[in-house]
């Protein structure tokens, strides 16, 4: 009895031993730690949340003053003392710098005067002949500063003005020029000395064309320039140009800038295109509406197209199309509106594809032509006006009652348009709307194609081909490793295949681009028989290591089958490799890649889908198969055990409990395997071609954002348009990942909670 007392009295002690200081302190101490690591995992979560939203903020500031319109900001309207005796003015522009500008008046003298404060700084006169008088003038394509001026004696002047920057006294000094760079004696264009009611002018190269109406007689002279290499002398000669009459009277004139169309707007509505290079008429256009009557045309950057606004108020864009026969015809590409007052004066741009309208109730509308834009319209004179903007399209001139008008201009992005990035655009020289990426381009009169739809389509189509591949060789390999494959064996592998995602995407785009591109195209009929004898093969070996001995399987420990495999892997691979020659005289006429462009229509580029799908998709698989592999391995073991002793084959547990149960962890494996295709970048970047195009055609390249980005950024003005562009792509990106991965996680909790009674 005494024992047992002193062992209850041990018992006693040691139980309240669990209440020492000592254990309390650690008690407190851990949890402390518990407390602090809780803290210090929500503030981390927290803290990536608050990464991500800062950088769609900052994205989005960067992208959103793209889609903000223009803004005109008038200055002092200026009545100086010269302007009173300068006459009617004929002709307004202003140079390079903002700070001259020139007024052609029909007295013949070209004054030149400060932007600024109005202030006269020369006057220059024309050397006109004496007795006769300018009645019409016409410009070149913008961005040239040369000027036809038609007189009332059948002649015509060509001049041009230029400004001489200089700076003496480290002082800028601007100093205007007039230049006739084909002689200060005028050219005669109609030999009957009629007045040259219109007229227009376009130089290319060397040859100089002129084009002259009176009434609805047409002239044209060719002059082209040649100069002794030896003597530095240059010599003209003039070809005189027999085109046809017109019926009616010729109201305006425009030159195409490669010499190949005459464009004459004949009678009230209609445009009659002249064919230079045959000398004949090509064909009669109708370009505007019952009612309406043209009131002005002017040509836009690169003089392909035509503005032509109506007495309506609306302009529409005309340009040269090649028809489904092969015939070239003036297509009416796009319309704009302006108001309901005629449209007086339509100023393109020198440097964008935008361009200034005025009417005649002196509203001024700001457009761009690829974007199908309307970016300002606003009321800035009483009435009529004539206009001149600087060929930065930062300033604008006008000459109204109210004297001279200034105004600046605030239009940094005008190319970007929802349509211009998302839908199709019929560009200049293009037979039907495309969808196109073109950034940058070697001449000044570029049109910039800035659709993102060719990018988007890329991406989507490289993670297609990627996940193709690689989501049915890790899903299964998951399976197989986690389900059938023995411990000892799956300890080997498991790691293997998850230390190939740490090998670098660069040694893999450079390994497709230089070798696997290639040997795809020499070997592509090998490729295909190898995807069709594979599964075949792995079939059979299975159906004849099932018709052996029994005492022969045994042999092989359970779950180490997959190794004998690894043989009939390899000999499948090379034997059809090996007849891929033989295959390729005996189908293709000894080359399947003529054979596909020619025979089938269907074209092939050596940087393909296909080369992308086998690349991305080796180094998608391993981050696929490492989540799907631990999603049905964790899968409780009762739960298997238990299917299997209720009659379940090991097959029907798989496919009814286990992969049910590791159903979320398997489509988490998905997403995140498509999320890695989408934003992969250096395999893409170097293994595609990086050819911007929508075609499905696995046989055919693309170019994805990601890679976009990466090609595009360092060469991009920051601020500038094609750098917010960028940044737009890569605001496309994060909202698609962010997407696809909130889908994600809602579909994969409806799943768990689904299958939670499992």
């Amino acid at each position: 009895m005494n024992d047992m007392d002193n062992m209850t009295a041990n018992y006693d002690v040691q139980r309240l031993d669990f209440n020492t200081p000592a254990l309390q302190r650690k008690r407190r101490i851990r949890a402390l730690k518990d407390h602090l690591a809780r803290w210090y995992v929500s503030i981390g979560g927290l803290a990536v949340l608050g990464a991500i939203t800062l950088i769609f903020f900052y994205l989005a500031q960067v992208v959103l003053p793209m889609f903000q319109g223009a803004e005109l900001e008038a200055r002092k309207a200026q009545q100086p003392a010269w302007l009173a005796d300068a006459g009617k003015p004929l002709l307004l522009a202003i140079e390079e710098q903002n700070q001259v500008a020139l007024r052609l008046g029909e007295d013949g003298q070209a004054r030149f005067f400060s932007l600024r404060d109005g202030a006269l700084l020369t006057s220059k006169p024309l050397p006109l002949p004496e007795g006769s008088r300018i009645v019409s003038v016409g410009q070149d394509t913008p961005g040239t500063r040369r000027v036809v001026l038609g007189l009332d004696n059948g002649q015509a002047l060509v001049l041009e003005h230029n400004y001489k920057v200089t700076y003496p006294n480290n002082q800028k000094t601007i100093t205007p020029e007039l230049a006739y760079p084909f002689g200060e004696a005028p050219l005669e264009l109609d030999p009957e000395g009629r007045p040259i009611e219109r007229a227009a002018i376009s130089l290319n190269g060397k040859t100089l064309l002129v084009a002259g109406a009176t009434g609805s007689a047409l002239h044209a002279q060719r002059i082209a320039s040649s100069e002794n290499l030896l003597t530095g002398e240059v010599t003209l000669e003039q070809e005189r140009l027999n085109l046809p009459q017109l019926a009616e009277p010729i109201r305006q004139l425009l030159i195409d800038p490669r010499h190949m169309w005459l464009y004459a707007i004949s009678g009230k509505a209609s445009a009659d295109v002249f064919d230079l290079r045959r000398k004949q008429l090509n064909g009669r256009y109708k370009l505007v509406g019952d009612g309406s009557e043209i009131t002005s045309v002017s040509p836009l950057l690169g003089g392909i197209s035509l503005m032509v606004g109506d007495s309506r108020g609306s302009i529409g864009q005309w340009f040269m199309v090649r028809a489904a026969d092969g015939q070239a015809e003036l297509k009416n590409v796009r319309n704009f509106k302006l108001g309901s007052s005629p449209v007086r004066q339509i100023l393109p741009e020198e440097r964008r594809k935008g361009f200034l309208a005025l009417d005649d109730s002196g509203s001024v509308g700001i457009f761009h032509s690829t974007a199908h834009r309307t970016l300002l319209k606003e009321q800035v004179a009483d009435g009529a006006a004539l206009a001149a903007m600087s060929p930065r399209a930062t300033r604008l001139l006008l000459e109204s009652a109210q004297g001279l008008q200034r105004f600046v201009i605030d239009n940094p992005h005008p190319e970007i348009s929802w349509s211009a990035l998302w839908g199709k655009v019929w560009y200049e020289s293009y037979p039907e709307p495309d969808y196109v990426w073109q950034s940058t381009s070697a001449n000044s009169d570029f049109e910039p194609k800035l659709s993102l739809a060719p990018l988007a389509f890329g991406t989507l189509k490289a993670a297609f081909y990627a996940m193709l591949l690689a989501a049915p060789l890790a899903i299964c390999a998951a399976f197989y490793t986690a389900y059938f494959m023995a411990p000892s064996l799956r300890r080997k592998v498991k790691p293997v295949i998850e230390l190939m995602e740490a090998l670098p995407t660069v040694i893999l785009g450079f390994f497709a681009g230089l070798f696997l591109a290639p040997f795809l195209e020499n070997h592509l009929p090998g490729i295909f028989a190898l995807l069709l004898l594979m599964p075949v093969g792995i079939l059979f070996a299975a159906w004849t290591w099932s018709r052996l001995p029994q005492s022969v399987r045994l042999a092989i420990p359970e779950g180490w089958e997959a190794v004998l495999l690894i043989p009939v892997i390899l000999l499948v691979g090379f034997g059809s490799l090996e007849i891929s020659g033989h295959l390729e005289n005996w189908f293709f006429g000894g080359d399947m890649r003529l054979w596909l462009s020619n025979d089938m229509g269907i074209p092939f580029d050596q940087r393909n889908a296909l080369v992308i799908g086998l690349a991305m998709g080796f180094a998608v698989i391993p981050t696929i198969y490492s989540i799907a592999e631990d999603a049905v391995f964790s899968v409780p073991r009762s739960l298997t055990l238990g299917s299997l002793a209720l009659g379940a084959t090991p097959w029907q547990t798989l496919t009814r409990v286990v992969l049910l149960t590791a159903s979320p962890g398997i489509f988490s494996a998905l997403m995140i395997g498509m999320g890695r295709a989408v934003g992969e970048t250096m395999i893409v970047l170097m293994a595609t071609g990086n050819t911007p195009i929508m075609e499905a055609n696995i046989f055919e390249g693309m170019r994805t954002l990601a890679a976009n980005v990466a090609v595009e950024m360092p060469e991009s003005e920051v601020g500038g348009t094609h750098y917010r562009v960028l940044f737009l792509a890569a605001l496309v990106l994060l909202m698609f990942t962010f997407v696809m991965n909130t889908l994600a996680e809602l579909i994969r909790q409806r799943l768990r909670g689904k299958y939670a009674s499992l």
